[in-house]
């Protein structure tokens, strides 16, 4: 069967403007609600975040989600009830497992804990949602630098369950039928995606072309149904592009 490929631009993502927050969302979130747009494949979330200096996500709840965020500009200060905090910056991959239940907050105001000058720089990051393939669990978090992994071209393994990956230096999630992959691919540079039941491709930043489905711009996306290895090739100023593969989907029946 040929796979099925659905472009979604940029601007057809829904739009939460806070005066703080500039936040798209390639899914149904909060008062954004659309019946046909919940998931693909076992992604819920998958929000591109601007968050000004000073400012952020107070104190809030989770349950029962993998969370993953990567920082694209600047740096997000996260804390949670667990005990972790810190700086995530571009190229640091970070998971939060909620399992049982977590408190946590995401803010820009980096200066707090490194002791640097205030700045006046946002912060930018995508945020990521998959359910665990378990519930309950004890809640947990995880980040890893895969600067240099990414500085020897192709796809990085950012995040994964997947039995396949355990030997791959990547974040664990507990989803073993999901993995996420990154790559900043140069201009004219052709990669192939995976093979799999679904595969999100986002192009974070910068422009690519996807074969089947043509020029792709920053923010755009493409849920393929199928994947079956297409080419991704990078545009003149090249492109960050995040890859969810999954081999599997939430049931909604």
């Amino acid at each position: 069967m040929a796979s099925l490929l659905d472009i979604r631009r940029a601007n057809e993502r829904f739009h939460t403007r806070a005066g703080w927050l500039d936040s798209h969302h390639s899914f149904s979130f909060s008062r954004h609600w659309d019946p046909k747009n919940t998931h693909f494949g076992l992604l819920l979330v998958s929000n591109d975040d601007v968050v000004a200096p000073g400012t952020g996500f107070e104190t809030h709840p989770h349950q029962d989600m993998e969370i993953i965020t990567w920082v694209l500009d600047g740096g997000l200060v996260h804390q949670d009830s667990e005990g972790h905090n810190g700086v995530i910056y571009p190229g640091l991959a970070q998971r939060m497992s909620a399992g049982t239940g977590i408190l946590h907050s995401e803010k820009n105001d980096s200066w707090t804990l490194t002791g640097q000058p205030e700045h006046d720089d946002p912060v930018h990051f995508i945020q990521m949602w998959t359910i665990p393939d378990e519930s309950g669990i004890r809640p947990g978090y995880e980040q890893l630098d895969i600067n240099d992994e990414l500085a020897l071209g192709g796809w990085a393994t950012l995040a994964s369950g997947m039995p396949g990956h355990s030997n791959q230096r990547a974040i664990g999630i507990r989803q073993k039928h999901a993995a996420l992959h990154v790559a900043r691919i140069r201009p004219a540079e052709t990669l192939e995606i995976v093979t799999a039941p679904f595969v999100h491709l986002f192009i974070a930043r910068g422009s690519a072309e996807l074969e089947g489905a043509g020029a792709l711009a920053t923010g755009d996306a493409v849920r393929v149904t199928g994947a079956e290895g297409q080419r991704v090739t990078g545009g003149p100023d090249g492109a960050e592009v995040l890859m969810w593969e999954m081999n599997a989907a939430i049931s909604t029946a």
